[in-house]
């Protein structure tokens, strides 16, 4: 019977070599940012499908995803419809007529503290009312994928130190 102390030498002898400097994977960004967009898959909101993605910012796992729509127990906007489109209400303005919990703020409420020092992967830059979650959360990197009408937001977590990464995908 061979030894561990034998079997190792052995088995890397045969495993193939890997230049790291060739490695075809996805960047962590591009990896989350996909997993941000099947989340959204899940949104009730009848305008835009939004999903976020919360990382622990060392070890690089998910502490929480959300999406939007409407609080539990209310109808969703599928079945009732939308009250901004009733309204002629654009997008970024008075957010606050809105029935549904942006996905933002839904993986904020699942993380809790877990938040702390990570990223939030976003389709879309978060608006003045979910920065200021993610300033209390502590969230230090924002990596979205789509602008918001509203800029609020944007401006108020680059002025308290928040990292705003705008995730372009890479040309194949």
């Amino acid at each position: 019977m061979l030894s561990l102390e034998l079997l190792i030498p052995m088995a890397k002898k045969n495993l193939p070599t890997v230049n790291a400097h060739h490695d075809d994977r996805i960047s962590w960004d591009e990896y989350f940012m996909n997993i941000a967009e099947d989340v959204a898959k899940r949104s009730t909101c009848v305008r835009r499908q939004i999903g976020a993605v919360i990382v622990n910012g060392v070890t690089k796992e998910i502490v929480a995803t959300g999406y939007n729509g409407n609080p539990r127990g209310q109808d969703h906007c599928l079945a009732i419809g939308c009250i901004r489109d009733k309204l002629g209400l654009p997008s970024g303005e008075k957010s606050e007529v809105c029935t549904a919990v942006h996905a933002e703020q839904n993986a904020l409420l699942q993380a809790g503290t877990r938040a702390r020092d990570g990223t939030m992967y976003c389709l879309i830059m978060p608006c003045n009312t979910c920065a200021k979650m993610i300033l209390n959360a502590g969230i230090r990197r924002i990596v979205y994928r789509d602008e918001y009408p509203e800029k609020m937001g944007k401006n108020l977590l680059r002025d308290l130190g928040v990292e705003v990464v705008k995730f372009c995908r890479p040309k194949k």
